[in-house]
């Protein structure tokens, strides 16, 4: 019985383990899209504004655009949420998005695709 529970666990442990690699691997990818790096700042920025962020500040930085925004009170009096950050990187005259939520990421795409 011990051993049985052992080796159970253990698989346990090793299906756990690989599905928190998962993740990390298909970090780093990105959307891509074929739009000037003027557009798709556009429509970030537009995407943001209408589902409620505030805009901080654009940097760029190494060839990539860094928009760092953060959530407004969208007039609750809560106070405004924690500066979060986007990358916009141009890589074979494509643009490419990194570490934007999927909701924003949704609205982008549905906007860069018309």
């Amino acid at each position: 019985m011990r051993a049985r529970r052992a080796v159970f666990g253990l698989a346990v442990a090793l299906v756990a383990l690989g599905l928190a690699a998962a993740p990390v691997h298909a970090q780093g990818k990105g959307k891509r899209y074929e739009v000037s790096s003027d557009k798709a700042m556009t429509v970030t920025r537009t995407v943001l504004e209408r589902q409620g962020y505030d805009v901080v500040r654009v940097v760029q930085s190494e060839g990539a655009q860094v928009i760092y925004y953060r959530a407004g009170n969208k007039g609750r009096g809560k106070g405004k949420g924690p500066v979060e950050r986007m990358v916009i990187r141009t890589v074979e005259r494509r643009v490419v998005f990194e570490e934007a939520p999927s909701g924003i990421m949704v609205d982008i795409d549905l906007r860069l695709k018309l």
